[in-house]
């Protein structure tokens, strides 16, 4: 899997709460708002997410976390030496009477 480049996520992440401020700040400006879902969906993109919130989110703790903590947290993968085993199933037995 590829990965965003990390200064490219912060960039866009700054770039996202910069209009989210001036957004909140005036919302009623259509400029403004455009830039601002233009940011966030242009972080989504780049962080794969359907949520503006979700993708900042994401961005966040991408660049906190190490490469390869990051993938696994993504691909739902449980950390090394952290497996878990599950039970063997019992045997099926027929309920219905032999011939």
């Amino acid at each position: 899997m590829l990965l965003p480049a990390k200064a490219e996520v912060a960039r866009q992440l700054r770039r996202y709460r910069a209009w989210e401020r001036v957004m909140l700040a005036s919302p009623h400006d259509r400029t403004v708002r455009s830039t601002f879902e233009d940011s966030g969906y242009t972080l989504c993109v780049l962080m794969g997410k359907r949520c503006a919130r979700e993708a900042a989110d994401a961005a966040e703790r991408y660049l906190r976390s190490t490469p390869a903590g990051w993938q696994s947290e993504q691909d739902g993968r449980p950390q090394p030496g952290r497996t878990a085993r599950r039970a063997q199933s019992p045997e099926r037995r027929s309920t219905a009477p032999s011939p």
